[in-house]
């Protein structure tokens, strides 16, 4: 069936991409490459719909579930493990499971993709639940792994996505949802992790933004719940509470140490000029919403 696949077919503009120079590689694989907006940007109206799974399932304290094999899988990890310092979530909140569990992120694990049965376990060790949103990843749309844990999501009537690079492809059956990324043959006959890997990330990069920023987790277009795990964040979140609210560097700082160096609270403390209680009672009532707390 893999002749079948447009992710598979060789690629008429590269083939003798082995005579290029290497200037003629990287612009042919640039200009390549402006066929992923154009997949993506035709499937903006389901990547809405994904997003508003996403925040249904976060409004009801569920979670998202990114789940794939090989470059798909390395994709949902990354998207998954970035929310944390991002967006101050549970690690439980974002996660990201792959075809052979935590050694495949670094080599591959034979087999493992072509399991069924290994996803659907996968997702049971999890304790999966029907607030809960499924994203299937793969570029084929047709790995057994991700259909396993697809049909799996269906029985206990989660929210299922399917993304894919392929037309009518196989694992779309099996989505609530269906996202095919069509990008076409890849520069290197059959390497997933090109095109269809650009456009698998960005995708996932879509959806978790948009949900963060459907569930107050950014004022204007400022992290306003990031976690200042280190030095760099700890001065962007002070950078921030500074341009939101117009104060001076050292002002900034006090109030970041005041608000237990929460950025949210920090803003609300100072543009309602309230203690730190009643700043974090404000953003209790509007939902974490910066926007909202203020107006009240």
């Amino acid at each position: 069936m893999l002749d079948k696949l447009t992710t598979e077919l060789r690629n008429p503009r590269t083939m003798n991409l082995d005579e290029m120079s290497t200037l003629d590689i990287l612009r042919t694989m640039n200009q390549e490459d402006e066929s992923v907006l154009e997949a993506i940007d035709k499937q903006l109206s389901n990547i809405e719909k994904a997003v508003q799974f996403v925040i249904e399932s976060f409004n009801n304290n569920g979670r998202l579930i990114y789940i794939g094999a090989g470059t798909s899988g390395r994709l949902g990890i990354l998207d998954a493990v970035e929310c944390v310092p991002t967006f101050g979530t549970d690690p439980e909140m974002v996660q990201g499971l792959i075809a052979g569990g935590n050694q495949a992120i670094y080599e591959a694990v034979e087999g493992a993709e072509d399991d069924a049965e290994l996803g659907e376990n996968d997702l049971k060790r999890i304790q999966l639940t029907d607030k809960d949103t499924v994203i299937g990843i793969a570029a084929s749309g047709r790995t057994p792994y991700v259909i396993g844990a697809l049909k799996y999501a269906n029985s206990i009537q989660a929210k299922t996505v399917s993304i894919s690079c392929n037309h009518n492809a196989e694992m779309s059956k099996y989505g609530d949802l269906a996202i095919e990324l069509e990008t076409g043959p890849e520069v290197l006959t059959g390497s997933t992790r090109l095109k269809a890997g650009t456009s698998q990330k960005i995708v996932l990069n879509m959806i978790s933004t948009a949900s963060m920023v459907g569930i107050g987790k950014v004022y204007q277009n400022f992290m306003v719940d990031l976690k200042p795990t280190n030095e760099k964040l700890e001065e962007r979140s002070k950078r921030n509470i500074m341009e939101v609210t117009g104060v001076d560097y050292e002002t900034a700082n006090r109030y970041f140490e005041k608000s237990k160096q929460q950025v949210k609270v920090a803003i609300v403390m100072i543009l309602l000029d309230c203690s730190y209680d009643e700043a974090v009672r404000k953003l209790e009532s509007s939902k974490g919403f910066v926007r909202d707390a203020i107006a009240k």
